[in-house]
């Protein structure tokens, strides 16, 4: 990688995903588009950033053009309870921006990373354990675009060669962008409603276990794979990652070891609930292991120390509203 389009930079990934890709590439080597220049003035500080909706085909193009790319991080899509709000939407932006980038790395020879999920599993997928192969068959209009985008970037690579890759991202927890209508997004939640109001009502019940991951982890499983020899790659599109697994109950007991007065309750969301029991309770990505290294470095005990803190300070300066 040496010129890298990011698509979407705005969002809980990408947020994170530019300066770090900063740091590795050089600042003028990553460009951060996104739809609303407004919420990304941060993004435009350090490196160039262009106002882009990935619908636009000729837009996507003349920003490809004009920067020489080379790959490209799709990071475009709304989330699994937000889209089964409005399915069409979450349909033909979910996929629109996925063809505007296949379609381009085509045509310009770039490398392209599209995240999927464990959203792309579905009640008939294996629960436990869940294989790298298997019966996929999600309930989600999000569920339904990341089974169809892994198709078809493999698609892609067997037809036209396009260095297209993914991985099955579970939840992320982060402690620099809120989440924006995922499933796993409690688990961000949590940690806020621990510092801010030593309190949080919880949308899943006790025993919902769901793969999850710490950001830096889900920072370096994307630069990992990119940087992977192509050669050791048997899977593509999309390699099952995860860092632990984990349900509420104990999310919880971790907060409350190291903030006593932390109190929690259930009140469940009927539709966050039909979703995730349609997910892995765990999945095993020793694929990602074998053909690429992956060896995430955060557990939930580390995990907590360090969104405590980090949001904690937060809190006492006044950031958190």
């Amino acid at each position: 990688m040496k010129n890298i389009l990011i698509v979407g930079a705005g969002g809980q990934i990408g947020s994170e995903l530019v300066p770090h890709l900063q740091k590795i590439y050089g600042n003028d080597h990553v460009v951060a588009t996104d739809i609303n220049c407004n919420s990304c003035v941060k993004l435009a500080e350090n490196g160039p950033f262009e106002e882009l909706d990935a619908l636009n085909a000729e837009r996507f193009v003349e920003i490809v053009k004009k920067y020489k790319i080379d790959t490209i991080f799709n990071l475009v899509a709304l989330l699994s309870a937000t889209g089964e709000k409005n399915p069409q939407l979450a349909l033909k932006i979910n996929m629109g921006a996925l063809m505007n980038s296949l379609e381009i790395s085509r045509e310009y020879n770039c490398a392209v990373f599209t995240p999927s999920s464990i959203g792309a599993f579905g009640p008939s997928s294996p629960k436990d354990n869940t294989p790298q192969d298997t019966v996929m068959r999600p309930s989600t209009i999000y569920g339904v675009c990341k089974v169809t985008g892994e198709m078809l970037s493999d698609y892609y690579f067997q037809r036209f060669g396009v260095d297209a890759r993914s991985v099955r991202f579970p939840g992320i927890i982060s402690n620099v962008t809120l989440p924006g209508g995922g499933t796993t997004d409690y688990a961000v939640e949590i940690y806020y409603g621990a510092i801010q109001q030593k309190k949080f009502t919880c949308p899943l019940p006790q025993g919902t276990f769901l793969d999850m991951m710490y950001m830096p982890d889900a920072l370096d499983a994307c630069v990992q794979l990119m940087e992977a020899d192509p050669s050791k790659l048997k899977h593509r599109n999309s390699f099952n990652v995860t860092a632990m697994s984990f349900e509420p109950s104990q999310i919880f007991e971790a907060i409350k070891k190291r903030i006593p007065e932390f109190a929690m309750e259930y009140n469940v969301d009927p539709i966050k609930k039909a979703i995730a029991d349609s997910w892995p309770n765990y999945m095993d990505d020793s694929c990602a292991r074998e053909e690429w290294g992956w060896n995430p470095k955060w557990n939930l005990e580390t995990m907590t120390d360090d969104m405590l803190k980090v949001i904690g300070e937060k809190y006492a300066k006044g950031l958190l509203k």
